[in-house]
């Protein structure tokens, strides 16, 4: 049986993946700061709860206790959660809206990782899955036929590059465990505010597909890569 970890998971991208790889029959442990939420949603999924919040370190040792102590070990780690911080209708661009978007986004995905590491190098078949965007890609925000290139998004675009060169890093300081970004594509999320119901991206289940795939390689799998539905992203 695998098991893997959810980050951001009551809602969204991160629940929609739960619900694919559950279906996939993995043990899945849905990571969520509130815990009604994260507990409803495990219950509807079928999946585990953990109160998990990326930018707390005591609540992230905390959380990988809770799992150990579980005895279901840890084979996959998806590093969903993920802020864009907004005000009125911009992107909040203040010193303490900067950094809690790079704390969560980037400094979140060390947090965990390094929390993850201990049981992650324990599995068979480790992999990490990092939801990053096309926002962050030097390539597709370069490329006129791509939509990143006409959208403007100082922190939160910066701190997905950061998330590319997290993966890359890790890929290469732990060669037995895959490392990959995703990009889930434009979804329609409650990110940076708003109704997902009126939202022009695709259904999280659709933008879900990616990190499914990416959960569920082999051994045999890439690492140290960005992938988006149709294959490889460039950096």
């Amino acid at each position: 049986m695998t098991t893997t970890l959810i980050t951001g998971a009551n809602k969204g991208l991160g629940k929609e993946s739960a619900r694919l790889l559950v279906e996939a029959g993995h043990t899945v442990w849905v990571g969520a700061r509130d815990e009604a939420r994260g507990r409803a949603a495990a219950a509807e999924l079928g999946a585990r709860f953990v109160r998990l919040d990326v930018t707390d370190d005591d609540a992230v040792a905390a959380a990988f206790a809770t799992i150990a102590a579980a005895g279901t070990g840890l084979d996959v780690l998806v590093n969903n959660a993920g802020i864009a911080v907004r005000r009125g209708d911009g992107e909040a661009l203040d010193g303490p809206s900067v950094l809690q978007t790079f704390d969560t986004n980037a400094v979140g995905i060390v947090r965990v990782t390094q929390a993850a590491l201990p049981l992650l190098q324990l599995s068979a078949n480790p992999v990490v899955v990092n939801v990053s965007s096309a926002l962050g890609s030097f390539w597709a925000t370069h490329e006129p036929s791509r939509p990143a290139s006409h959208y403007v998004a100082i922190a939160y675009g910066s701190s997905k590059a950061a998330v590319s060169m997290l993966t890359v890093q890790y890929a290469m300081a732990y060669p037995g465990i895959r490392f990959n970004a995703v990009e889930p594509g434009i979804t329609a999320t409650e990110l940076g505010g708003g109704d997902p119901g009126s939202h022009p991206g695709r259904p999280a289940a659709e933008s879900a597909r990616i990190v499914a795939k990416l959960a569920t390689i082999g051994p045999d799998g890439p690492t140290g890569t960005f992938q988006e539905d149709a294959g490889e992203l460039g950096w």
